[in-house]
């Protein structure tokens, strides 16, 4: 099985979470990184290119930060503009059937606010739910949500475990051993130690 990571970070370079969590899957070979505000810097996408990496792949995986409760416009645009009717949905349209579509959401507000009695009176499942609606209307299986909240609260010891939690979610299935798991672990203290 080939996993797909698009990494959708507008400013990727002043990241944090997102670059660590991108730092720990590109030591990966059976995980393919594509950074989509690098690819596409001008906005226009490339629908057959990107057509071609999702059917090379099994499981795709979204990885953002969450920006007014939903993903960066440029990912919004990449689900507009890629997952065609015919292709992705509608008649003929099973390119992607299943496969398995997840998400990985940074967020800045702290765990405890995405609670149905929280501020936003939604918990990060509800509120991500429409990616979970794609992925069925697309035939594809829905994982469970990796979320990361409190981001300006995460230490650097937090995100090592993080990174290796990360990678254990998007690789769950994949690699099967003890010996990945190890080697997990040691990537994720690596790239925390240079933060």
């Amino acid at each position: 099985m080939r996993v797909l990571v698009i990494v959708a970070h507008p400013n990727l370079a002043t990241s944090r979470i997102n670059a660590a969590w991108t730092a720990v899957l590109r030591k990966q070979a059976a995980v393919t990184v594509h950074l989509l505000y690098d690819a596409y810097p001008d906005g226009r996408i490339d629908v057959a290119r990107e057509q071609r990496l999702l059917l090379e792949h099994d499981r795709i995986i979204l990885q953002f930060p969450f920006q007014w409760y939903n993903c960066p416009p440029l990912l919004k645009q990449w689900l507009d503009d890629v997952l065609e009717r015919g292709w992705a949905y509608g008649p003929g349209g099973t390119a992607l059937a299943h496969k398995e579509l997840g998400i990985a959401v940074s967020t800045w507000s702290a765990e405890a606010d995405y609670q149905s009695l929280g501020p936003y009176g939604r918990t990060m499942d509800e509120l991500t739910s429409p990616f979970e609606v794609t992925a069925r209307r697309l035939g594809m299986a829905y994982l469970p949500g990796f979320f990361l909240n409190g981001v300006g609260h995460v230490t650097a010891e937090n995100l090592a475990g993080n990174c290796a939690r990360y990678l254990e979610h998007v690789a769950s299935r994949l690699f099967g051993s003890d010996l990945a798991r190890v080697e997990v672990g040691a990537a994720a203290r690596v790239d925390a130690a240079r933060m």
